[in-house]
């Protein structure tokens, strides 16, 4: 079907009407432009349009970074989260899924124990981030005011930590559950491992505020370990431990008033200090000793 507004043409204007010199580039018929006006519009037109793109994106640009700022405060619960789910895959390849959910939950535990100390303390810290094969960290912005505080810190994670590891002690004797007595006892150890007194250690935070010098009896301690039962991850906490040696005797021995000030503690704060870290290791050998069941070296904790 035909367009009847189409199917008529315009009325031609004799070329003669018009100079030659006066026809339009590229119009061989002489007829004159006349949608000059309708191309301003429309050129109007595209400008407004792409106009309006760019704000459009502006704001979208601006209402993104709005999301990322909002989303901030939950990035120290997106990094433990993160971190957890990492260090549970892995072990999972070893100890199967349950176990090492579990076992994850006993090492947040025991750094949630840190954390409520620092914020007692005033301390800023890190979220709790978990390293496979490595544990847990919580990442202190500033060291507490003194040795005392500092001391309180360390303590506070084993002791938590064996509280964790109690709990799952007394469901697997409640429920019979050789699981859970595994849970329990793999919490006690690594608690007791964590006494070592040597930095970056809790044991060796304990120190601080009692007797520094018991930092090198546990370095010794660790080196025998790594030499007895060569491991790579011992090998890298004997590392870090060795460094941190060095650096915080090398203060000590600066005689700086700063220094002087921090492990200046009280006698009855050392002795309420060795108190809790001598009852912290009875119980967790104690613990240990209760819910030992790997009596044979065929036993996996698959089958748990």
């Amino acid at each position: 079907m035909e367009n009847s507004e189409l199917s008529i043409p315009a009325p031609a204007v004799p070329p003669q009407d018009y100079p030659s010199n006066d026809r339009p580039l590229g119009n061989p018929f002489g007829e004159l432009p006349r949608d000059r006006p309708r191309q301003r519009r429309g050129l109007r037109e595209r400008i407004g349009g792409a106009l309006a793109a760019v704000v459009a994106l502006v704001a979208k640009f601006f209402a993104a970074i709005k999301g990322v700022v909002l989303l901030l405060p939950k990035a120290k619960v997106l990094t433990t989260a993160g971190t957890a789910l990492v260090s549970v895959l892995a072990y999972s390849l070893f100890f199967g899924w349950w176990f090492a959910v579990g076992f994850v939950v006993l090492l947040f535990v025991h750094e949630m124990g840190h954390v409520i100390q620092l914020r007692r303390e005033g301390v800023k810290a890190s979220a709790p981030m978990f390293v496979p094969f490595m544990g847990a960290v919580v990442m202190m912005r500033e060291m507490p005011k003194d040795a005392l505080g500092e001391a309180r810190v360390g303590l506070a994670g084993p002791v938590l930590g064996t509280v964790g590891a109690a709990a799952c002690l007394v469901v697997g004797e409640a429920t019979n559950s050789d699981f859970f007595r595994a849970l329990a006892y793999i919490g006690f150890f690594l608690n007791l491992f964590n006494l070592l007194p040597i930095v970056p250690l809790d044991g060796g935070r304990a120190m601080a505020a009692m007797a520094p010098w018991m930092w090198f009896v546990g370095f010794g301690v660790l080196v025998a370990l790594e030499l007895l039962y060569p491991n790579p991850i011992l090998l890298i906490i004997v590392v870090l431990g060795g460094f941190e040696l060095y650096k915080r005797w090398q203060a000590r021995k600066s005689g700086s008033v700063a220094q002087a000030a921090y492990y200046r503690v009280a006698p009855r704060h050392r002795l309420l200090v060795g108190a809790v870290y001598i009852a912290l290791i009875l119980a967790l050998v104690l613990g240990m000793e209760h819910s030992h069941i790997l009596h044979s070296g065929t036993h996996s904790f698959h089958s748990l």
